[in-house]
């Protein structure tokens, strides 16, 4: 379940940017950020509370815009081998699996890493997020393509430890 301070940050991330929802669902708790709403729910049978997210001066609302990964998404919602560990988005941000557009990924399907090894980047407000893998093993699949937006939480490889 997340901490306060944990929802008090995704709070801050969803206002300050285009994004107009979030939704995280983890072990039967159930989280929803809107838009001038928020709404928590502890368990399914519990009715969700709302509570006004602090507003500051915003940018006008951009258009919605679909992706094509979100096939991709849905897969990842499907039951996953439980023995393979998720490297897991720390932040809300684009993902980059390059270190700059000229070069290689930094790791690709049936790569060896190492806990520190860095699997990707995530840009959030123009601030370059390194990722390391946590873990040791090998990348069995990637989730995200390069340059998808990614939410907090949000699955981005699936390792072999």
């Amino acid at each position: 379940m997340l901490k306060v301070q944990e929802i008090r940050e995704l709070i801050k991330l969803i206002d300050q940017s285009s994004i107009d929802e979030f939704e995280y669902e983890n072990d039967g708790s159930k989280i929803v950020l809107k838009k001038n709403e928020v709404q928590y729910a502890q368990a399914p049978v519990e009715q969700p509370t709302q509570q006004p997210v602090a507003k500051e001066v915003q940018e006008p609302a951009k258009p919605a815009v679909t992706t094509p990964e979100q096939p991709k998404e849905e897969a990842t919602n499907k039951q996953v081998d439980e023995s393979l560990h998720k490297i897991e988005s720390p932040m809300v941000g684009t993902f980059y699996a390059r270190p700059n557009p000229d070069s290689d990924v930094y790791v690709k399907t049936g790569e060896k890493v190492s806990e520190s090894s860095v699997v990707c980047i995530i840009e959030a407000m123009k601030l370059f997020n390194e990722i390391e893998a946590e873990v040791n093993g090998e990348v069995v699949e990637m989730l995200v393509e390069d340059g998808q937006l990614v939410e907090y939480g949000q699955p981005l490889f699936l390792v072999k430890a």
